[in-house]
Order: C-alpha cells, then sequence, then structure tokens
C-alpha cells in the first residue's frame, strides 16, 4: 500500500482507542455542560460564545490522539453521532434521566417578582434578562408575570394581564373621555384632551 492511501485509511492508534476517546470526551462535556449552567447554552454574551467556539478546538486533541487518517476521524465521529443519538433516545425516554443530562427550567420571574437568587444561580444580569425579554416583543420587565430558561438555554416569557379592575378602569376611562367630547361638540366648545 502506498503512503498516501496508508496514512489516509490506516489509524495511528488502535480502533478501540478511537472508539473510547470520543466517548470520555463526550461525557466531560456532557458534565461540564451541565455544572456550568444554561447560560452557556443561551449564549447570552460574547465571552459564552468564545467559550463555546474554543471548547472544541480545545477537546480536539484529546479525541483523535495521534491519528490524523480518514478513517480515524470517521470511526471518532461516527462513535460522537451514535453515543449523542443513544443519550437522546435514553433521554426522550426517561424523563429523570433527561432532568440529571439538561436540568429542568428554571423560574427567573414568578408573579412579576424578579427572583435575582435565580439569575445569580445561572449567573445572569438583569439588564441581560431584559434584553432577552426585548427580543420576545417586551418594553421592560415590568410587563412580565412570568420568565422561564429552559435547559436548552431559551427563554419564555409570559406577560402580565390586566385584572378585571383594570380592564373595568380603562373602559370607564374610555367612556368618560366620550362622555367629555360628545359635551364640548354640544356645547360648541372645542373638546379638551
Amino acid at each position: 500500500m502506498s503512503p498516501f492511501w496508508h496514512d489516509l485509511l490506516v489509524p495511528g492508534v488502535p480502533l478501540i482507542e478511537k472508539i473510547a476517546r470520543p466517548i470520555l470526551v463526550y461525557i466531560f462535556l456532557l458534565v461540564g455542560l451541565r455544572l456550568a449552567g444554561k447560560r452557556e447554552l443561551a449564549q447570552l454574551n460574547p465571552f459564552d460564545l468564545v467559550v463555546l467556539l474554543t471548547l472544541s478546538n480545545t477537546v480536539q486533541n484529546a479525541i483523535i490522539g495521534e491519528d490524523n487518517s480518514v478513517l480515524g476521524g470517521v470511526v471518532g465521529a461516527a462513535t460522537l453521532l451514535a453515543l449523542n443519538a443513544l443519550v437522546v433516545s435514553w433521554a426522550y425516554r426517561n424523563r429523570g434521566f433527561s432532568e440529571v443530562v439538561e436540568g429542568a427550567p428554571d423560574k427567573l420571574i414568578e408573579h412579576g417578582i424578579i427572583r435575582h437568587d435565580r439569575l445569580r444561580t445561572e449567573t445572569i444580569t438583569e439588564s441581560e434578562l431584559e434584553a432577552a425579554a426585548r427580543k420576545q416583543g417586551f418594553r421592560s420587565l415590568r410587563e412580565v408575570e412570568e420568565a422561564i430558561l429552559y435547559p436548552g438555554g431559551t427563554f419564555c416569557f409570559i406577560g402580565r394581564v390586566p385584572s378585571a379592575d383594570a380592564i373595568h378602569h380603562h373602559q370607564i376611562m374610555k367612556e368618560l373621555h366620550l362622555l367629555r367630547r360628545e359635551v364640548a361638540a354640544l356645547k360648541g366648545a372645542p373638546p379638551s384632551a
């Protein structure tokens, strides 16, 4: 076999090592990202993005070892894909395992009250939370009744619903404004604002 084909197809490390390395790195990253919190997945600021981008480069040599062959790369990639499919399938079928691996949703705002203890746990500032709320159409956190950070790093904001009294007050004020305009029109005076 020519050196070209040998370097291309013959792994530089034993096959079992090519399979074990990606499994160990996968488990390490899964545990590491779980411990780092949902914020790492939400990519809320440039620092987190830099960490996630450099993470793959950091563990590259741990996955491939001394092997640069195409076959070795294919075996490593296939191992990662198969392991991920297995973990995702298991998490889908087993809620307890899913919560251990992914975590549970976290309420950052509850009944309109910001839970600063939960923000500290997730290392999210109030201004970052407000920016996320604006992306979903809220002008400020005062408009939010509930904010949930899901394990995948996505936010869900639920707006405050006006109380029955507030709706009734708004209707009365609207009717009062219409009455003022009608009275002003009857008197022949310009309507007041």
